[in-house]
């Protein structure tokens, strides 16, 4: 689907479709425990969160480079513009990066060898967040955030992913901290897996702008009560909660519901190469399971715009949502 939409919660690791694993892997000399793509596809049925991240790091192994990372970033973005996506806020994972020996250089670097072309190239505006592993060391976090330090005018903010359940957010005060003193944005993934009171903590600890994922905050209505009234943006991906077993099918989705009730959501592709769909795939997916009419996905776009980080743009950010009111289904 070609409407207009910002792409708020993407993990450019997890755009490495199978065919682009093998020729980094021939460019790189690695060798991957699969014969060929349609084998590497079939080990794309995950049974939860843990099995998708195993291979999920697994496949890493083929980054090695600048040209890597440009490459890996260059394909998303031409599948996102395809798909009508106008601005993406992407994220990255130094962590697991670095523990292979791949410098936070080479990473970033690599990514903003396609990123800082990307509207020329694309017609996309992107911006940078790095995340930290929720599964590491708080320890660990601080110092990536130090290794950052020479790049901070390519990342606009900080994420938190990876293995939710017994990770809470309360574990990242310190670096959370750290970056709101940089100046940094703030966002972090919680209510996937994890429960409704990590999304408290992640507002009240951490200070997050916007929740990436945050579905079971429907189980409090007191939390949706808070959500709506201070209008915090919800990157919800539909498809990733089919394939990761946090919904059973489409169909079951809370998202109706969710609008329904005021809150702002958003709706995005998260780790589009391994959970079956872009942007514009999970738009057409909702649309299809849960008959969202035009003007809730018209909804969804604009709502997807409203929460980007354009605040140092909003002639921007205007010309976007016009381009939403503009569009003919």
């Amino acid at each position: 689907m070609s409407l207009p939409k910002a792409e708020l919660h993407l993990h450019i690791e997890g755009t490495l479709e199978p065919e682009l694993a093998f020729e980094l892997a021939a460019r790189n000399g690695v060798e991957l425990p699969y014969a060929a793509t349609d084998e590497l596809r079939k080990a794309y049925a995950f049974e939860d969160l843990q099995s998708f991240l195993n291979l999920y790091y697994e496949l890493m192994a083929v980054l090695r480079t600048e040209r890597d990372f440009e490459d890996l970033a260059n394909a998303y973005l031409a599948r996102a513009a395809a798909q009508g996506v106008r601005h993406a806020e992407i994220f990255f994972d130094p962590q697991a990066h670095i523990a292979r020996g791949v410098g936070m250089g080479t990473v970033v670097e690599g990514l903003w060898r396609a990123l800082g072309r990307s509207v020329e190239n694309h017609g996309v505006s992107t911006q940078l967040i790095m995340c930290f592993l929720r599964d590491e060391s708080a320890e660990s976090a601080l110092e990536t955030l130090e290794a950052a330090k020479p790049y901070l005018d390519r990342i606009v903010g900080v994420g938190l992913d990876s293995a939710e359940v017994g990770h809470p957010p309360v574990k990242f005060r310190e670096v959370y901290e750290a970056a709101a003193a940089l100046g940094l944005r703030r966002v972090a993934h919680a209510g996937e897996e994890g429960p409704p009171e990590y999304i408290v903590e992640a507002l009240d600890v951490l200070g997050v702008e916007r929740i990436d994922h945050g579905l079971r905050c429907v189980e409090s209505p007191e939390l949706v009560a808070r959500l709506v009234r201070d209008r915090v943006p919800l990157t919800l991906c539909p498809l990733s909660n089919v394939r990761l077993r946090t919904v059973d099918v489409l169909g079951d989705h809370p998202l109706p519901a969710m609008l329904d009730a005021g809150l702002l959501c958003t709706v995005n592709s998260d780790d589009p190469a391994y959970f079956g769909g872009y942007a514009g795939d999970n738009f057409e997916a909702v649309r299809s399971a849960l008959g969202l009419g035009e003007e809730r996905l018209r909804e969804l776009a604009r709502n997807s715009f409203l929460a980007a980080f354009l605040e140092h743009d909003e002639e921007l950010r205007g010309r976007y949502l016009a381009e939403v009111d503009a569009y003919v289904f």
